[in-house]
């Protein structure tokens, strides 16, 4: 039982979302000061750093606000653009750069052409 458990916990995907969570961690007030930052803007644009209030409406005393569904959609869109230009583009952007590295094969040694040369003309029938 502890052996399968100590399996488990070792296996790579456990330890990359492990990484993950304490990334996202490090990573959380990043996004939170560039979410501050935009907000700021529609403060200065709209007069108030969110839309809670935006068609706000009773119905026999009951309070409604569809704005707060418009605040949460902008805040998870920017929070999305974060993440996407300070996490996906550059992973994407280093993982192109190894790959055109690796592709890259190496001329082969002189004998080894002259071999892989003589080989052909023995197939060519020559």
């Amino acid at each position: 039982m502890i052996k399968g458990f100590k399996e488990f916990i070792s296996q790579g995907n456990v330890v990359d979302m492990a990484v993950g969570v304490i990334i996202a961690g490090a990573f959380a007030p990043i996004v939170k000061a560039v979410t501050d930052f935009i907000l700021a803007f529609i403060a200065a644009i709209f007069g108030a750093p969110n839309f809670d209030q935006l068609g706000a409406f009773v119905v026999n005393g009951a309070h409604f606000y569809p704005g707060t569904i418009l605040t949460a959609l902008i805040n998870f869109l920017i929070v999305a653009a974060a993440v996407y230009f300070f996490v996906v583009v550059p992973i994407n952007n280093m993982r192109a750069r190894k790959a055109t590295e690796e592709a890259a094969p190496e001329a082969p040694a002189a004998d080894v052409a002259l071999l892989a040369e003589i080989r052909d003309l023995l197939k060519a029938g020559r």
